[in-house]
């Protein structure tokens, strides 16, 4: 890893899509094309002025084997977690080969417990939204039952989270003077079309809210030592299609990893 600048790891807003798919025969099927996309190009191009970033799909944070994780984290400044399972944290294929297994009781650190106590002992994280985060799609993204969710500044809902308008939602700040969202043309903040309802933590700052609805948008928390930002919404398409082409887009995110490092 390069280390002139401060490091960020970013996990997910990587997909892989097979097709399109064609029925030709009876008898099967045509699968024409594959293609892997990284949606999270956009986020990482506007922090890279400020950091070297190493972005890893969910299924390469899956894979890595036991201390993988770890090494990265000792080395990063922030870590940047967006529509990423959390159950992606908990085991790596590999455990379950018979082929690989001993005739003996195997465990190794829960990695959530690992990266809540590498933020409480001074890290910075940056909790993004999508259909897998928080709660998730039909509670898929399992924040609120893992052992990190102490960390979050924000309670999950114990059902599916997902707010979703095609007529958009808009923003609207609480605390104009707070360093993430300070100087930023947020009357230009275009229409996004979903969030994750969460509910905020007592002691955390509620930076924004989702104008129509009342519901947070942007939360900052403090745990242990270290800080935890959270953004709703996603960083990138579908729910934040618009918001990639928002004037203020690089200046929030780089505000907000500056706030999470406690620059």
């Amino acid at each position: 890893m390069k280390q002139n600048k401060e490091h960020v790891l970013y996990l997910g807003d990587w997909v892989f899509s097979l097709g399109p798919v064609f029925i030709e025969s009876p008898f099967g099927t045509e699968t024409k094309d594959a293609d892997l996309h990284f949606y999270g190009k956009r986020l990482k191009q506007a922090i890279e002025s400020s950091a070297d970033v190493t972005a890893l799909a969910n299924w390469d944070l899956y894979r890595l084997e036991p201390g993988g994780l770890e090494k990265y984290m000792e080395q990063s400044a922030a870590v940047i977690v967006s529509d990423v399972e959390a159950k992606c944290f908990h085991l790596y294929p590999s455990f379950f080969d018979r082929a690989r297994r001993e005739n003996e009781v195997v465990t190794f650190p829960d990695r959530l417990t690992l990266m809540k106590q590498w933020v409480a002992n001074g890290g910075g994280m940056l909790m993004l939204g999508g259909w897998l985060s928080f709660s998730g799609v039909q509670g898929k993204g399992g924040w609120g039952r893992c052992s990190f969710a102490d960390a979050l500044p924000v309670d999950c809902l114990n059902i599916e989270d997902l707010v979703e308008s095609s007529a958009g939602f808009t923003a609207e700040v609480l605390i104009p003077d707070h360093p993430v969202v300070k100087g930023l043309p947020w009357k230009s903040f275009p229409p996004i079309f979903g969030y994750n309802e969460v509910q905020a933590k007592p002691g955390a700052t509620v930076l924004v809210r989702v104008k129509e609805t009342g519901h947070p948008l942007v939360v900052a928390g403090e745990y242990g030592k270290g800080r935890v930002f959270t953004y709703m919404s996603d960083p990138a398409p579908h729910w934040g299609i618009n918001f990639e082409l928002w004037e203020g887009y690089d200046a929030f995110w780089n505000n907000a990893l500056q706030w999470v490092k406690k620059k």
